[in-house]
This record gives structure tokens, C-alpha cells and sequence, in this order.
């Protein structure tokens, strides 16, 4: 008879075992479970431009459904290119200057990868959109972070500066900023620009939100400030301004021998971002200046019912000065925790869990957005207001439900 190996037990490997499960697409799922309205994922819920919904069939109807060059069909990098020399003062080659990825998450992923080592430390700010620190942990970084101070979520001079080290490769900056509104000033970015340059590190910026402003604050691209040309990697993309968040088309801006080290990573990761919704980016980038004023006024109404309902409600925020996020407090409000939910949720959990099957409203909890200090976020959720007016007023409806309760 013929002796059996034993079976040896598989050897899984760590690299993911810091992570979790996407916080946000987790509430997302709990919203459409309990029939609540979604204000936790960034995802509107209103129609693209049509003539942009149009370019895109013309392109597959014409048959541009093979893969484009790996790092974006040249006109549409043209078009990128001519988008911030007009608007953004960042003059970038499209040749060698402008990749394009699929979606700004890639672009992330791909620069973080292409930019540092392993055992290099980057610079991140809490309360920070939850793709950064899974990418950096990724790449073998190491994470410094400092805080973006509640109310207003300002930065301390002394505790950026205290971040940057001999280790530090990069600092990544969201500004119109996710979670908070946050839209960074003048005064703050110079502060990153100078000691960026005293330090020899690159400034990763996501602006997705470039577009989405109210009045009183204007977006300044890091990238455009003196003494940052060649160490800026600006990242943006069609999905948030042109409500196209399921195309997966973005791309990063930089000076040439950075791009060349982001684009092998990119060819790598996804070799190119999908070829006929990059023919359609090119109408989108060249709709009329109207088109973003009409924006700017629409999302300045969702803003502001969504923030009355909120301040009836009970709730205390920042109002948020770009994008389409609220921080909220909801210490003041009285609510119960049902027993049968786990006793290892932490309260804006189970708050967020009360809020999509009591209420009828599917918030973010908002220690997600934080990793060394997550009691910051222990009575803090995250509404999206990136939806229909009449979205809006059912959930201020719902939100109704709580003044009675208040505390």
C-alpha cells in the first residue's frame, strides 16, 4: 500500500491583514438593506452631461474599444494638458507629463509604488479619505500622520513641520478635501510647498473636487506655486465633476522623470484605462465655462437644504467649503443603541447603524477616516450630499425624525 504525504497546511501571507472591508461601500450595503436613502457614498445620483454620455456611444459605436496607449490616448492627454494651462496655472507636457489611469485610486496606488521605497515614510492627514493608508501599507511605507484640527480642520505650522523627517518621500494632500470640506488656502499650501522643498519631498495631490467650491474659498493647485513644478504630482479625474464616478477615468500631472517611473507602474497594474470613455473625456474637459457655474450654484442648493435638515436635527458641523462632504457631531442627539448589536462597535458605529434602519438615512462613521487618534471620529458621521434635490428633501424628511429626540 502505498504511504500518503501528509498535507501541509497552507502559509497565507500578511501583507493585508492590517485592512478592512471599505467602510463606506460597507454603509453603502447596509443602506440598501434597511431602504435608506444613501448619503454615504460619494455616488450621485443624477445624470451626466449628455453630450458627454453621447461622445462616449459615438466612440464604442465607432469602434475605439481596443486598448489606447498605456498612458492615455494623446488627445485626450492634450486635452488634460490644455485643461490646467488654462485653468490651473500647471503647464505639463502631454507627451511625458500626463498619464492617465483608471481612476484616481490607481493613480494613488501607482504613485505611491513608483516614488518611494520600502522603509520610507509618507506624510498623511487625519482624517484622511480611507484609500491612502491601505496604499501606502501596500507599498511598504510608513505612514506619519498629522492632524487637520477640529472645528475648522486646520493645520498647526508646528506639527507639519514636526512630520517631515530625513525618511519622508511624500505628503499626500486632498484638497477640495474628503471627508471635511476642507478647501486648503494660500497660506497653508505654502507652508507644505516650503518645507517640501527644505526637505527634498513630493506633494501628491488629489483634487477630484476641484470644481465643487462655494463662495468665499477658490482651489489653488499645489502644483502651480513657485518652487513646486518639479516636485508636484497633481491627481484628478472625470468622475466627481462630471457625475461619471463609474468610468474610472483619472490621471496624474508630473514632471517628466517622475512620470516615467509612475507610467511603468501603471502599464503594470492596468495597462489602460478604459480607450472609448477617454474619447468621451475629451467633450467633457472642453464643456463651456457655464457649465461649471451651473455646478458651483446646484451643489450651493443641495449644501444648503442639506444643512438646514442637519442643524434641526440636532447635529453640529463645519460647513464645508468645497466638495460635497459634511463632518457632523452628533453629540447632542439622543438616540439608543440596540443591545443586540456588537459591543465592539464604537459609538458612530452603532450611531451610523441606528441612523440607516431608525432614521431611514445611511451615513459614514467617522473613526474610519482616522488611524492614530479614532476617538477624534467616536461621535463624528459623514454625509454626501451629491445627490437629486428631491433625494435631498427625503432625507431631510427622515432627518425630521430626530428632533424629537434631541438631548
Amino acid at each position: 500500500m502505498t504511504r500518503q504525504s501528509p498535507i501541509k497546511p497552507l502559509t497565507l501571507a500578511h501583507r493585508t491583514d492590517p485592512f478592512q472591508e471599505s467602510v463606506i461601500r460597507e454603509m453603502t450595503r447596509l443602506g440598501d438593506e434597511a431602504g435608506a436613502v444613501n448619503l454615504s457614498q460619494g455616488l450621485p445620483d443624477y445624470p451626466a452631461p449628455q453630450e458627454v454620455l453621447d461622445a462616449a456611444v459615438r466612440a464604442i459605436l465607432d469602434g475605439d474599444n481596443q486598448y489606447s496607449f498605456p498612458f492615455g490616448h494623446l488627445a485626450f492627454r492634450e486635452a488634460v494638458a490644455a485643461k490646467y494651462r488654462r485653468d490651473n496655472g500647471i503647464q505639463a507636457d502631454p507627451e511625458t507629463e500626463v498619464t492617465v489611469t483608471c481612476g484616481v485610486s490607481e493613480a494613488m496606488m501607482s504613485v505611491i509604488l513608483a516614488l518611494t521605497d520600502h522603509g520610507d515614510e509618507i506624510i498623511l492627514m487625519e482624517p484622511w479619505y480611507e484609500n491612502y493608508l491601505p496604499d501606502a501599507l501596500m507599498a511598504g511605507v510608513t505612514p506619519r500622520f498629522i492632524q487637520l484640527h477640529q472645528p475648522d480642520f486646520h493645520l498647526d505650522p508646528a506639527e507639519l513641520r514636526a512630520a517631515f523627517t530625513p525618511r519622508t518621500r511624500l505628503i499626500i494632500l486632498n484638497t477640495p478635501h474628503n471627508p471635511t470640506g476642507k478647501v486648503f488656502n494660500q497660506a497653508e499650501l505654502e507652508s507644505i510647498a516650503a518645507l517640501c522643498q527644505e526637505y527634498g519631498v513630493i506633494a501628491v495631490t488629489d483634487e477630484i473636487y476641484e470644481h465643487i467650491i462655494y463662495p468665499g474659498h477658490r482651489h489653488i493647485c499645489l502644483g502651480s506655486l513657485p518652487g513646486m513644478e518639479d516636485r508636484t504630482v497633481t491627481i484628478s479625474g472625470l468622475g466627481k465633476t462630471y457625475a461619471l464616478t463609474g468610468w474610472r477615468v483619472a490621471w496624474a500631472i508630473a514632471p517628466a522623470r517622475l512620470s516615467e517611473r509612475i507610467r511603468k507602474v501603471h502599464d503594470y497594474l492596468t495597462i489602460c484605462a478604459p480607450s472609448p470613455l477617454q474619447t468621451a473625456g475629451i467633450t467633457a474637459l472642453s464643456l463651456p465655462d457655464a457649465f461649471y457655474a451651473d455646478l458651483r450654484e446646484e451643489y450651493g442648493q443641495r449644501r444648503t437644504l442639506l444643512l438646514e435638515a442637519l442643524e434641526a436635527a440636532g447635529f453640529r458641523f463645519q460647513p464645508p467649503q468645497g466638495a460635497y462632504y459634511v463632518m457632523a457631531d452628533f453629540s447632542g442627539i439622543e438616540w439608543q443603541r440596540n443591545p443586540a448589536w456588537p459591543a465592539s462597535w464604537s459609538l458612530d458605529r452603532a450611531f451610523s447603524e441606528y441612523m440607516a434602519r431608525n432614521i431611514g438615512v445611511a451615513v459614514v462613521p467617522g473613526s474610519s477616516f482616522f488611524t492614530e487618534r479614532k476617538e477624534l471620529g467616536y461621535t463624528l458621521v459623514r454625509f454626501n450630499f451629491a445627490k437629486q434635490m428631491e433625494t435631498l428633501q427625503e432625507a431631510a424628511s427622515r432627518l425630521s425624525r430626530l428632533e424629537t429626540n434631541r438631548g
